[in-house]
């Protein structure tokens, strides 16, 4: 079982590391940074078609990986 959770955790980390590299940078630079979370956090653009699906695969992957890396550690005392 502890085999194959790290196994799991490993896919994970890596599914989520190339979906993040996949997705296209909101802004460049400290103002970008600053004015891009504003943005996204107020819903002025919404993401549609690729930006959509990269954006929802994210979430799934880090919730994923968050929680089998939580049950990694329970399982590995």
């Amino acid at each position: 079982m502890d085999i194959l959770m790290k196994v799991l955790l490993v896919i994970f980390s890596i599914a989520l590391i190339v979906i993040v590299l996949l997705q296209k940078g909101k802004s460049a630079g400290l103002a970008g940074a600053i004015s891009g979370g504003a943005e996204h956090l107020f819903g002025k653009t919404k993401a549609r078609g690729m930006d959509l699906i990269l954006q929802r695969v994210t979430v799934v992957l880090a919730s994923g990986f968050m929680i089998i890396s939580i049950l990694v550690a329970i399982f590995s005392k």
